[in-house]
């Protein structure tokens, strides 16, 4: 049985009988996975501080067929930002976030484009953590892209036009577009310009610049993330309340 190597970055970790941990990562060569820490709450721990959420590190393990968990053989900290996580408002969104990722992160199955943008993402909120509301709202968009969920706001759904640059649009409750002269009834939800602007330019931007681009378009990036939140919660088949997924009430 040979040792898996891979980067990964840790989303959390929870105990498992009184001296072993189970560690979820997202790895860049495996997809999610799940790992038992041996011995990881000994105070004299050989993984010692390795084993954070928010940590990205160099992660080797074994892997039988027949386990959903791998055994942790050794790791090695590359880069932590646990410390960040002290701020509340920086726990809670990026919890959030990581969820996000072990709902839709397929079991191993390796995703670079994921991996890199999650961690640019978690950069880029220690360097602005003043603006962890546009960089959340560009984590749930690429998400989405990269799980093939993403609607597409370029056109109209009916008739197939490319939207003029100042169009307010109608959203649909597939959360598609419909132009004026397809939309039969009153359309609840418009979504004007700016906001399909926004929602076109994140997709073409780093986190950095999308954050710095979007610095004075608060209320914009807070109805698009909550149309987010909603096509999340209807593929996930949760409740999103605030930046905690729920499962739905019966």
């Amino acid at each position: 049985m040979a040792i898996v190597e891979t980067e990964a970055l840790i989303l959390k970790s929870y105990a498992l009988a009184e001296a072993d941990k189970i560690v979820v990562f997202l790895s860049q060569n495996q997809g999610i996975i799940r790992g038992v820490a041996k011995g990881a709450k000994r105070l004299k721990s050989r993984f010692g501080g390795s084993l954070e959420p928010f940590t990205i590190v160099h992660l080797g393990f074994f892997q039988k067929e027949d386990s959903e968990l791998v055994k942790i053989n050794q790791i090695e900290l590359k880069k932590t930002f646990f410390f960040n996580a002290v701020s509340p408002e920086f726990l809670q969104k990026f919890s959030y976030l990581s969820e996000l990722l072990i709902e839709f992160a397929p079991p191993n199955e390796p995703n670079q484009r994921l991996f890199r943008m999650a961690c640019v993402c978690l950069e880029t909120a220690v360097e602005k953590p003043d603006d962890l509301a546009n960089i959340a709202l560009y984590f749930e968009l690429w998400v989405l892209r990269l799980a093939g969920y993403l609607p597409n706001w370029d056109k109209c759904e009916n008739c197939s036009r490319e939207f003029f640059q100042n169009e307010t649009v109608n959203l649909q409750i597939n959360f598609h577009l419909l132009c004026s002269t397809c939309q039969k009834a009153k359309s609840q939800w418009q979504i004007s310009p700016e906001e399909r602007k926004i929602f076109m330019i994140a997709q073409t931007l780093s986190p950095q610049k999308f954050v710095d681009w979007t610095t004075e378009k608060c209320a914009e990036i807070k109805e698009i993330s909550f149309i987010l939140k909603r096509i999340i919660s209807h593929i996930l088949g949760k409740d999103i309340v605030g930046d905690k997924i729920l499962a739905f009430a019966k």
